[in-house]
């Protein structure tokens, strides 16, 4: 694995190093020594997967809060998304900003989101699905999120918005945040 730190302190894309035969291709999506060497998380609690039926689905910006605060890594197995992470890091110098990565079935890539992060993504493609890992199991009096429309954060969003939840559109904007 290749681990690229995003300008975001704390937060990698992870990129999946392909073996290829005749048969297809072998990648090792997670290894304990190889995050332990970057000091990264290497506990899994909660395994879940999202399956999004129409391009342009946005879903997000969620987070925990302590205690259940939780550290994310993320794969998409099928399809293509545009992944997104907002610092809410309480102090953070990067406080509000966010950063995104292109995950894709076929590049075999990952993001590793921190602790006091938001995260959120759109589909790209029809029938994206996306696999988490978390390190803390889920905590509904915990959680949280940004509304991922809120002007202040900035994302420019890849394409128009089909489907956005009740939820999601209702969410605070980033002015009635309490940093993480």
């Amino acid at each position: 694995m290749k681990f690229e730190p995003l300008p975001l302190k704390g937060a990698y894309e992870i990129h999946l190093e392909r073996r290829e035969d005749d048969r297809g291709f072998f990648a090792r999506m997670y290894c304990d020594d190889e995050f332990a060497a970057q000091g990264l998380n290497t506990t899994w609690v909660q395994m879940n997967v999202s399956l999004s039926r129409e391009a342009g689905t946005l879903r997000g910006m969620h987070f925990q809060r302590e205690p259940a605060a939780e550290i994310k890594l993320v794969r998409c197995l099928r399809g293509e998304a545009f992944d997104v992470i907002v610092d809410l890091r309480a102090g953070s110098d990067t406080y509000g900003q966010h950063c995104h990565v292109l995950l894709d079935q076929d590049a075999l890539n990952a993001i590793y989101v921190p602790k006091g992060f938001a995260h959120g993504f759109q589909t790209l493609s029809d029938d994206t699905e996306l696999q988490y890992c978390h390190s803390t199991a889920y905590a509904p009096g915990h959680e949280g999120g940004v509304n991922p429309l809120d002007p202040d954060l900035g994302i420019a969003w890849r394409r128009p918005v089909t489907v956005l939840s009740d939820r999601d559109q209702n969410l605070p904007p980033l002015a009635e945040c309490t940093a993480l």
